[in-house]
């Protein structure tokens, strides 16, 4: 059973998500916003003034791409966080621009993405991280 694939889209839409206040996420943890998984970079919350609520600037940074994002909301704002699944498997084969991999505690097989950076070869060890139904090489071992 093949598990995920570089930018395949599984249908999932927003499962695999639950609805949080912003005003209790932490730097270090991760978030949805326009179906990208984000993690948190740094948080800003400004004291509410006469009228309205205390207002939160949360700086991110997709976990995927890299790319830098600021969202900002009132700190009762409900945001969506991804539920982030990590483990590590052993790599079978690279072809291409994918890493074919064994999971270590199931052993399913996956195919996941070729990140530059890292070095890959047949029989090592790789941790992984999957949210929103993509795939991430987080570390080689």
């Amino acid at each position: 059973m093949i598990r995920g694939h570089f930018g395949e889209s599984v249908g999932l839409g927003m499962a695999g998500t639950e609805k949080v206040e912003i005003r209790t996420l932490k730097v270090g943890r991760y978030c949805t916003v326009d179906d990208n998984a984000y993690k948190i970079l740094r948080i800003s919350k400004s004291k509410p003034g006469k009228h309205g609520s205390a207002k939160a600037r949360l700086e991110l940074e997709d976990i995927f791409s890299g790319q830098k994002k600021s969202h900002v909301g009132t700190v009762t704002d409900k945001i969506t966080v991804p539920i982030i699944e990590k483990g590590s498997a052993t790599i079978t084969h690279i072809q291409g621009s994918e890493v074919h991999a064994m999971d270590a505690k199931t052993y399913e097989m996956m195919v996941l993405p070729l990140d530059d950076g890292l070095s890959l070869e047949s029989g090592k060890e790789i941790m992984w991280m999957e949210a929103l139904g993509r795939y991430k090489i987080i570390r080689d071992h």
